[in-house]
């Protein structure tokens, strides 16, 4: 095994070196040498047991830079509701939101006209930790309403409101949110696992 480790090792430093120097001429990349990042869906999984067993809705997994913007990894779960909760229409002036579905559903309703429209404290955790500044509201007129269920997919741009106004019993979803501005701090595996680790502060 360590024998192919130092072949592929070999391979790898002589093709790096192989390769001719990019033209500067040519576009460059935007984050130069960044490494990947990988989440285990086990680590997935213990975001959403922790949001069960603690009263959890929306946690940040991961916030990484990617050069021009930084990328946050969030999970969501949400528990039963039978109607709106008051002021709860969100929107963020920053960062956009791409929600992925994994489990149960709800429905959302998203449109930009906010009814209502006040400030989120600029201390309040989520704003600080997760999706920026932004504005609470109390309902969006005319609105596009959807029924979302496990599997689909749900593009927020910043400045739009949204806001889930049934869930039948739950609905669980990946967040993956861009932040060109950096408005978030990063966030990494380590700090990650020492969050799931002990119970977390609100």
């Amino acid at each position: 095994m360590r024998y192919f480790y130092s072949i592929a090792s070999f391979f790898i430093c002589t093709s790096l070196a192989a390769q001719p120097k990019v033209n500067p001429t040519d576009p460059q990349p935007t984050c130069y040498m960044c490494p990947g990042t990988f989440i285990t869906v086990d680590e997935l999984n213990a975001y959403t047991k922790k949001a069960v067993q603690e009263g959890h809705i929306d946690q940040q997994v991961r916030d990484i830079d990617i050069g021009k913007a930084r990328v946050g990894i969030g999970m969501v779960y949400r528990r039963k509701l039978d109607a709106p909760n008051p002021d709860s229409v969100a929107e963020h002036d920053q960062i956009s939101e791409v929600y992925h579905i994994i489990s149960g559903s709800g429905t959302l309703v998203l449109g930009p006209d906010i009814t209502n429209r006040e400030r989120r404290p600029a201390t309040q955790k989520t704003v600080v930790e997760f999706n920026g500044p932004g504005n609470n509201g109390s309902e969006i007129l005319n609105g596009i309403t959807r029924n979302l269920v496990a599997g689909d997919v749900v593009v927020i741009p910043a400045g739009t409101g949204h806001w889930f106004t049934e869930i039948p019993d739950h609905i669980n979803y990946l967040m993956i949110r861009f932040d060109p501005d950096k408005v978030t701090p990063l966030k990494s595996e380590a700090q990650s696992l020492k969050y799931l680790s002990q119970p977390a502060s609100r």
